[in-house]
């Protein structure tokens, strides 16, 4: 149910209001956010506020107003990296970081065009369900197609056709692409509606250069160099936590090593295509695409781990409470590391034909499930989060080239 009211002068769009908002994001996560009466505790802990004196308890006002389109429509709303500062402050408890985290899972679930990341969300047993189904099916498929391989030395792709992978893979990720960018666009045109950005405004002088920067900075600066998160949500945890342990660090590995795996990956099915060398056989260890894939495995193994055991401990602030999608998330990225790592070790050492091809298939199964799943799921966020961040990154430079911005 919906009601339009009209709030703001007649040139502007009439509000909709949605009041069945706070109950819908409750079903996503967020418990305690109706005990927000807007003191501005939050705003005033928050490392990221800047220049705006009404984040993130402005979000919470949209939860319980039934502001939809606006809640859907804030950048702020991806631009949190969850430290947890608001809610280790709240005198409500109200739980400002867990509402931020309700809300992103309730966004990935209204750009979906398909309905089944709500339903996903809201069902957790049959997300598990669901996730392990599609891990079985891919699985089963690879299982089917195997052949007699060697039985002294490893050799993968000899056992499972490096074709079979590769369309199935092309398959999922065509898939995947045609999901996601109906949900990306979903959530570009909320965004631009909101910050006053057109095509135009892209695309012409000065725009455009504003445009560049703003992708440089959304994409290398902040998603992968995490510069934000670890300048400002970083500062007062160095006083808390080792430097091995501190969440920028955990986060930057996960992310960079799940980056290098990708990589790796596509350098070494590059090199099989020009018939260089052949996909999946082994290499010295120093071997550049070899090394890259080791250490970036290596990396996102112990990034992983690290935010499982944080979360199981709940040492971490942020962690009031952990929803079934973070923990199925956490469960299948670090059994797609861990069934990596023994993949390739089933290459080098003696008797790794024993227990490799198994291996092998459980963790093209898992990965491909991963990728089956990222627009239904937490895993969306590598791809949600950047947009986020580069209108964020649109709209200071912006503000400092003197161009008219909206709130």
């Amino acid at each position: 149910m919906s009601v339009d009211v009209d709030t703001r002068p007649a040139t502007a769009v009439p509000v909709r209001l949605q009041p069945g908002l706070a109950a819908d994001l409750r079903a996503f996560g967020a418990r305690d956010f109706a005990a927000c009466f807007s003191c501005g505790t939050c705003t005033a802990t928050c490392p990221l506020v800047d220049d705006d004196a009404t984040f993130p308890r402005r979000l919470l006002r949209y939860g319980l107003l039934g502001l939809r389109e606006d809640l859907l429509g804030s950048k702020e709303l991806w631009t949190c990296y969850h430290c947890g500062l608001c809610t280790e402050s709240c005198p409500q408890g109200a739980d400002p970081a867990g509402f931020m985290a309700a809300a992103r899972r309730y966004a990935i679930a209204g750009y979906d065009v398909t309905g089944l990341a709500g339903a996903l969300y809201r069902r957790p047993r049959r997300a598990i369900a669901l996730a392990v189904l599609v891990a079985l099916v891919l699985g089963g498929a690879m299982l089917g197609v195997a052949r007699t391989a060697p039985s002294r030395q490893v050799a993968l792709f000899r056992f499972v056709p490096e074709s079979t992978v590769h369309w199935t893979g092309v398959a999922a990720m065509v898939l995947v692409a045609a999901v996601m960018v109906v949900g990306v666009v979903s959530m570009v045109r909320g965004l631009a509606r909101r910050e006053g950005v057109t095509w135009k405004t892209l695309t012409a002088a000065p725009g455009r250069a504003l445009a560049w920067s703003a992708a440089w900075s959304a994409v290398v600066s902040e998603s992968l160099a995490f510069r934000r998160y670890r300048d400002d949500c970083a500062e007062e945890e160095s006083a808390r936590a080792p430097w091995w342990r501190r969440r920028w660090l955990v986060h930057g590995l996960t992310m960079w090593g799940f980056t290098g795996l990708l990589v790796a990956t596509m350098a070494d099915y590059g090199l099989s295509l020009v018939g260089l060398r052949a996909t999946g056989t082994p290499e010295p260890v120093w071997y550049p695409v070899r090394l890259l894939g080791t250490l970036a495995g290596l990396a996102f193994l112990y990034g992983v781990s690290v935010l499982a055991l944080n979360r199981l401990r709940r040492v971490e602030r942020s962690v009031k409470t952990s929803e079934v999608a973070d923990w199925l998330f956490l469960a299948v990225l670090w059994l797609v590391g861990l069934t990596g790592l023994v993949t390739e070790l089933s290459l080098y050492v003696p008797g790794g034909a024993t227990f490799g091809y198994g291996v092998f298939i459980a963790h093209v199964a898992l990965a491909l499930d991963l990728l089956v799943l990222l627009p239904f799921g937490k895993f969306a966020h590598v791809v949600y989060r950047p947009v986020a961040l580069f209108f964020h990154a649109l709209a200071r430079a912006r503000s400092v080239s003197g161009e008219r911005t909206y709130d």
